[in-house]
């Protein structure tokens, strides 16, 4: 565990990047397998497990090209910015990330997967899911940042900001996914 360690001092942009892809894959797949309804017959993108590969692959790109870069640098700004880890700056940080990251970070997840999936409309999923997101988020990431800037060295922030986004994540995309089998059952 110490090399782990090591690796995660000594290039901590490359391993906040990959595990919090790995993060964001593991999420969709944890919500298609343990909440996901059973895939219809003769998808292309499903293997027998009945895991839609694709929209993993999706769910991945868009933590990777938007998620996890964007936590990472916002992270660093946010310390920068407010530093320290007494009561005033973890407050300052939590107001901060939940006005201005967090309604960004949602509407990238819903309009990144939209436009990836080629959608007519991309806005979508982001005008019927984003305020139920963002109520739900303020409770979650309000109690999990303040652990996060309290407890947490920078160096690990993005990574532990993956492992809880792996369950808020869980819950986007079962959102999304509930509401897409909703409305192909009409």
């Amino acid at each position: 565990m110490k090399w782990v360690w090591a690796v995660f001092k000594a290039r901590p942009y490359i391993s906040n990047i990959l595990g919090y892809t790995a993060l964001f894959a593991s999420a969709d797949l944890v919500q298609q397998s343990v909440l996901g309804e059973k895939p219809a017959t003769g998808s292309t993108s499903e293997d027998l497990v009945g895991v839609d590969w694709h929209q993993t692959a999706r769910v991945a790109t868009v933590g990777f090209c938007f998620h996890a870069n964007f936590n990472y640098h916002w992270l660093r700004g946010l310390e920068k910015m407010l530093p320290g880890g007494g009561v005033k700056a973890v407050t300052g940080k939590v107001v901060v990330d939940q006005l201005i990251a967090a309604p960004l970070t949602i509407s990238a997840f819903y309009i990144g997967l939209s436009l990836l999936e080629h959608k007519d409309d991309p806005l979508e999923d982001w005008r019927q899911k984003f305020w139920t997101s963002y109520k739900t988020g303020v409770v979650f990431w309000s109690t999990m940042q303040a652990v996060n800037f309290a407890f947490v060295p920078p160096v690990a922030r993005t990574v532990f900001l993956g492992g809880v986004a792996l369950v808020f994540t869980i819950f986007l995309c079962h959102l999304r996914q509930q509401r897409h089998h909703e409305q192909e059952r009409t």
